[in-house]
């Protein structure tokens, strides 16, 4: 186990497949590096388009994607990863110079599974790394967890919303049946950022929020089984 800025994570390297999408030859070069000596198999690219046709055509276990990019930018290979079915259930993690709180909210309300600054720390990345990998596992054998309208795949990280399927996140498939194997406990902030994201301090407060937001918007009427506990966290409501 490792711990580093205000995250703890196993630190058990695996050979998932990485694709980083950074026009910076440099900090690609850093990045791709560090990522291979934790053990993981990583492929880099500079241009947007060549980014997003090589998400799709690969299909890797993770993109480490910037924002400022030639050819496409980050927020529109995002959109176009959501709208494809060969990509829309790949995590990334977007790593960009744009640190600005707005900027982070941006990008996390946009779906990416987490946010790193540059200049970064390679130790943090790797450990942020693990941590979407970790949640994006698929649990061995087919397990179905139904509650109210909502019933969850664990083995295919699939959920269904009134038995119709509702693509989620991993990161919000993670966050929703947490809450809902509890349902009727208030769940603390910092329970959930260390459950979910491998986060042991407050610090990262607004990534839950802006998952929950959007959690809540794709719900849609259904979110009304989520409520917000002041001064705790969230719960989901137990059914009458």
């Amino acid at each position: 186990m490792t711990e580093n800025a205000g995250l703890t994570v196993h630190f058990d390297p695996v050979s998932h497949k990485i694709l980083i999408v950074e026009d910076e030859v440099d900090i690609a070069t850093l990045v791709t590096f560090n990522l291979q000596r934790a053990g993981y198999a990583v492929d880099m690219v500079h241009d947007g388009l060549e980014g997003l046709e090589k998400i799709l055509k690969d299909q890797p276990d993770l993109v480490v994607l910037d924002l400022m990019l030639p050819g496409m930018d980050g927020f529109s290979i995002l959109k176009e990863m959501q709208r494809d079915s060969r990509a829309n259930q790949i995590p990334v993690l977007m790593l960009t110079a744009k640190s600005q709180t707005d900027d982070r909210i941006r990008g996390l309300e946009s779906g990416v599974d987490d946010y790193l600054t540059k200049p970064f720390s390679p130790k943090e990345l790797i450990l942020r790394v693990q941590a979407i990998l970790k949640r994006n596992q698929a649990t061995p054998g087919s397990v179905i967890f139904s509650f109210g309208p909502f019933r969850f795949d664990k083995n295919n990280l699939t959920f269904y919303l009134n038995e119709e399927p509702l693509q989620l996140t991993s990161t919000e498939f993670k966050l929703l049946l947490y809450l809902c194997q509890r349902a009727g406990q208030p769940q603390d902030r910092n329970d959930l950022l260390k459950v979910v994201w491998g986060y042991n301090d407050d610090v990262h407060s607004r990534t839950l929020d802006t998952h929950m937001k959007r959690l809540r918007q794709k719900l849609g009427d259904e979110a009304s089984f989520i409520e917000t506990v002041r001064g705790i966290g969230y719960l989901v409501r137990e059914i009458e």
